[in-house]
């Protein structure tokens, strides 16, 4: 079954999840699905879509930057200096679900 918190949540998530290239299929979105890896939602997009998620579920933000899930990456002009990835904590619809059900951002 799933509960209101849900429904909402992927009705927030689903403008953003786009659909396939040649097929007009709907992304399947889990509590599992990842935002950036799985969506591919910039920055921009991320912070528009949290900042309607805090607002409509009245969700608190507490500890919440949209830097920790899309930190900055140092820009090199060398094409030839290779950076290391940086290491981002995993940011899934299962997240908002769970701080909507607490009313508070639970991750950091």
């Amino acid at each position: 079954m799933v509960d209101s918190f849900e429904e909402r949540i992927y009705e927030l998530v689903r403008p953003y999840a786009g659909t396939y290239l040649f097929n007009i299929k709907q992304v399947e979105l889990t509590p599992e699905t990842d935002l950036d890896t799985d969506l591919g939602i910039d920055e921009l997009e991320a912070e528009d879509l949290m900042n309607e998620y805090f607002q409509k579920l009245n969700v608190e933000r507490r500890n919440f930057r949209i830097e920790t899930y899309f930190p900055n990456v140092p820009f090199s002009w060398n094409p030839f200096k290779q950076t290391e990835p940086v290491p981002v904590p995993d940011f899934t619809i299962g997240m908002m679900i769970e701080s909507a059900k607490a009313g508070k951002w639970l991750y950091d």
